[in-house]
């Protein structure tokens, strides 16, 4: 099995209230004159107090089409995967040396090199790391990427793997477009970043720094090596007729979002047929999972999960705190939420978690954790 040493979230430097949010986006998105009435629904019902942004409000009236906002996205990009980065190693006592393969994900922005390959020499990590850059999983990648991590790690289970999400949601809301999908996604994505520290069962603990070893130089102050669960097994699921539901229009203004209200029921009629089968296979039901890793994908679709899963009362509190707090960081968000559970008060050593995610494709990915 795949161990998770540590868990490393960061956020991007400028946090605002969501009524703040909405006034710049009623500034920035709507064209002149546009009655804001279902701009500030639309915020008041996505559930979010605050959120954090890549650049002060008043800086994205200024941003001049795609390739501007993508020059934001690299830098900042770079920065926040540095910081997240290196937290995580620092968590888990290990060495940027010490890294075998990096795996880096993200959905609004785009960068060749690769923004981990800019990340290689910034690290110190080793010339001969592995390398995989994600593009186009959008929401379901933090959980996907760890399943990806976990079937590398399966093969070298001697070596150590990192999966680093950056998330810059706020650079792809869309100037002088009133659409509903816009104005949903101005009022529930935020801006962040997390990394996750792996390695394989046959880690050789002692001679790479081990588990428990000094942080690496520069990184954070964070507290003793988080220790965190096993990775049991992995499920991903394609939905049949769903590619409509969920995505980017890449246009000249760059990633117009495709967000379609048939979500909710999507997850309904696929999810709890798909989870139910997993764990059986485990010799489990839902009603055993003691920690739920999910994906704050908004509302509407925590209440279908919730409903259609049959969760206990306060089952997804740890994410609907997260999406209160930070919104909707993309793939970043359930890194987020895996950290918040192992911070706050982690289920019985030894009992079944499950991590989950959707996104475009309609697909989802299962993550059947043991703390």
């Amino acid at each position: 099995m795949t161990r998770i040493a540590a868990v490393h979230g960061v956020l991007a430097p400028y946090r605002n209230t969501q009524s703040e949010i909405a006034d710049m986006v009623a500034r920035t998105c709507l064209p002149a004159g546009t009655d804001r009435q279902v701009l500030d629904r639309l915020h008041e019902s996505a559930r979010v107090r605050t959120r954090h942004m890549s650049l002060p409000l008043d800086d994205y009236i200024k941003i001049d089409g795609f390739g501007a906002a993508n020059d934001v996205f690299i830098e900042l990009a770079g920065d926040l995967g540095a910081e997240a980065v290196r937290g995580a190693l620092g968590a888990a006592g290990l060495r940027p040396e010490d890294v075998d393969l990096l795996i880096f994900t993200s959905v609004t922005g785009v960068a060749a090199p690769s923004v981990d390959a800019r990340l290689v020499g910034r690290l110190g990590l080793r010339p001969d790391v592995k390398r995989v850059p994600m593009f186009g999983l959008g929401c379901v990648a933090g959980a996907a990427g760890l399943a990806r991590l976990h079937d590398y790690l399966r093969g070298w289970p001697e070596q150590v793997a990192v999966l680093l999400s950056v998330e810059l949601c706020s650079l792809t809301f869309q100037r002088d477009d009133a659409s509903l999908a816009n104005l949903v996604a101005t009022g529930l994505f935020g801006d962040g970043a997390g990394a996750l520290v792996a390695v394989g069962e046959d880690f050789p603990g002692q001679g790479r720094r081990g588990l428990s070893g000094p942080s690496v130089a520069g990184a954070p102050e964070v507290g003793p090596s988080v220790v965190g669960p096993s990775v049991v097994a992995t499920r991903s699921r394609m939905y049949p007729d769903t590619g409509h539901v969920m995505g980017w229009s890449v246009t000249g203004s760059g990633f117009r979002v495709v967000l379609d209200s048939s979500v909710p029921e999507v997850v309904r009629r696929f999810l709890p047929d798909d989870v139910r089968a997993f764990l059986a296979e485990h010799g489990l039901t839902p009603a055993d999972i003691t920690g739920w890793v999910c994906h704050p994908g908004g509302p509407k679709v925590l209440e279908a999960i919730a409903e259609a899963l049959e969760l206990r009362e306060g089952a997804l509190d740890v994410t609907w705190r997260s999406l209160s707090e930070v919104g909707n960081l993309s793939s970043s968000s359930v890194l987020h939420v895996l950290r918040d559970t192992l911070a706050g008060q982690p289920p019985e050593p030894g009992s079944p978690g499950l991590m989950m995610a959707m996104g475009p494709g309609f697909c989802c990915e299962l993550v059947l954790l043991r703390w």
